[in-house]
């Protein structure tokens, strides 16, 4: 408790003597809300800060190795009263911020997906912090709606998706924050669509499906959605179809809900799984959901930025049989957090579940349906100008350099599964579809438990070195590890490096 008081003591002391340091250098310094050239100055040194974090951000440990609670140890409990300045600040970031920050784009950074930050980006950022807009309606700034229209069709022509999705017909893309607010926007409009021809009592009655690899961001979306959990069919996938969700498994499901007098209304079928990158098949599952009236919405967060290769479009084969296709640009596609990218068939469906249109909304380009206004396709009314960053992307790199970025880290992870098929501790667990490689210590005396348990250290271990990142899943009960290639940094000698540290920490698990 007394060095607690000491601690709180110190940090006051230094606050005092930074503030009266600051009033000294008189009111000239002070950061004004937005000065031209204060924006100039300051922007050049965050642009110089942040430039020199990428320069030697191979000297950090990957995974952050603080403990729980380290921050409020070293910052005030309270905000300062008088200004400091920007270079205060930006000590503080080094020294008490970036020790308890994991570094994403760094080029051992292998666990969960990839979160691409790329120059383009970064400089589409700034850009739509530099506008300040929040373009909710059309009207509110018509450039930031017809841009994120025109970019979504240039990426939907990419993927070559059906024409249904683009914006010229019925359909349309629009950016949601995250994969997690795609599947409840075109859940809730599902659900919507389905009760205004059944009745609102019906909501008990609705159902669910997918496999049980899709990402738990549809379970939420059902909680959210109000779908009675009962109701939410989680059906097993397993290694005979590397798994895939089986056709044949949803018909026999279905069947059992229809005889039970239950409604059938919503299918997630997904293109690159969280877990393993399965992919399930789109065209036998798009027309069960067809025959069925449900709702047919496709996952591709992680995997469909590949599809854009014409050697990997083969895995969205099937994609016209969905009413909605979603994937993140924030992943691997250079686009800087949060750009996820939603196509609907059916734009209706979304605005008639999800529009409101109070008095101080209303204007003459929206009330004559000339235009669209994205509030009424997504949860917020707010939104940020996230499509500047995609344009950007999209412009200054263009589509043939971004197909090599994909191709370089697929190539990559070939490498890594080489390497882990040559030894003969390791096994790779499922076949590699795109960059994500699945692979564990190989059992000894067939002990899977142990095994499990093994994996868990040799991933603990791993980690704690600071030298890369890696994070791990359960397939049907075997505990993997996975190794997702795709930091822009990332090169050959950084997957070899990394490879050698895991071998390193699993010779310490063998028997000797």
């Amino acid at each position: 408790m007394q060095t607690h008081t000491k601690k709180n003591f110190k940090k006051k002391q230094e606050r005092m003597e930074n503030g009266s340091r600051n009033r000294e250098n008189g009111s000239r310094n002070v950061l004004k809300p937005m000065d031209s050239e204060q924006l100039r100055e300051h922007g050049y040194r965050m642009v110089d800060f942040v430039a020199d974090y990428y320069k030697t951000i191979e000297s950090f440990p990957v995974l952050s190795q603080v403990q729980p609670g380290y921050l409020h140890n070293l910052l005030p409990d309270s905000a300062p009263d008088h200004p400091e300045t920007v270079e205060q600040v930006l000590d503080d970031v080094k020294t008490k911020i970036l020790p308890g920050v994991t570094h994403w784009q760094s080029p051992s950074f292998f666990a969960y997906y990839p979160s691409n930050s790329s120059v383009a980006g970064f400089l589409g950022e700034m850009l739509s912090a530099g506008l300040g807009i929040v373009g909710f309606s059309w009207v509110t700034s018509p450039a930031a709606t017809e841009l994120e229209m025109i970019v979504l069709d240039w990426v939907a022509k990419l993927l070559n998706l059906p024409d249904q999705f683009l914006s010229k017909g019925k359909g349309g893309g629009v950016i949601q924050g995250s994969a997690s607010e795609a599947v409840l926007v075109v859940m809730i409009a599902a659900r919507d669509k389905v009760l205004r021809s059944v009745g609102k009592n019906s909501l008990g009655k609705l159902v669910v499906y997918s496999s049980d690899q899709t990402h738990s961001a549809l379970q939420k979306a059902c909680q959210i959605s109000g779908i009675h959990p009962e109701n939410c069919r989680v059906l097993k996938a397993d290694s005979s179809t590397n798994f895939a969700l089986r056709p044949e498994l949803l018909q026999e499901a279905i069947s059992r809900d229809l005889e039970a007098g239950l409604i059938p209304f919503f299918l997630c079928g997904n293109v690159g799984t969280t877990s393993s990158t399965a992919v399930d098949p789109l065209g036998a599952l798009g027309k069960i959901a067809k025959s069925n009236g449900m709702w047919f919405h496709v996952d591709a967060a992680y995997a469909g930025s590949a599809c854009i290769c014409p050697e990997y479009r083969q895995y969205i084969d099937g994609v016209e049989t969905a009413d909605s296709f979603n994937m993140n640009a924030h992943k691997w596609f250079l686009t800087n957090f949060d750009c996820s990218l939603l196509w609907v068939k059916d734009q209706y469906a979304l605005t008639e579940a999800l529009s409101t249109n109070p008095e101080f909304l209303k204007n003459k380009a929206s009330q004559a349906n000339l235009v669209v206004d994205y509030k009424d396709w997504q949860i917020p009314l707010g939104r940020r100008f996230r499509s500047l960053k995609l344009w950007m992307v999209l412009r200054l790199y263009g589509a043939e350099t971004l197909k090599s970025y994909i191709r370089n880290h697929i190539k990559l992870a070939k490498v890594l599964e080489q390497l882990v098929s040559q030894d003969p501790n390791f096994e790779v667990i499922t076949p590699r579809i795109f960059a994500l490689v699945c692979f564990r210590m190989v059992p000894i005396d067939n002990d899977e438990k142990k095994c499990n348990s093994r994996n868990l250290e040799l991933l603990e271990a791993v980690n704690s070195s600071g030298k890369l990142f890696m994070s791990h899943t359960d397939l049907s009960g075997k505990i993997v590890l996975r190794c997702a290639i795709g930091a822009p940094l990332t090169e050959e000698k950084h997957v070899k490096e990394s490879w050698q540290v895991i071998q390193e920490k699993a010779s310490y698990l063998l028997p000797k």
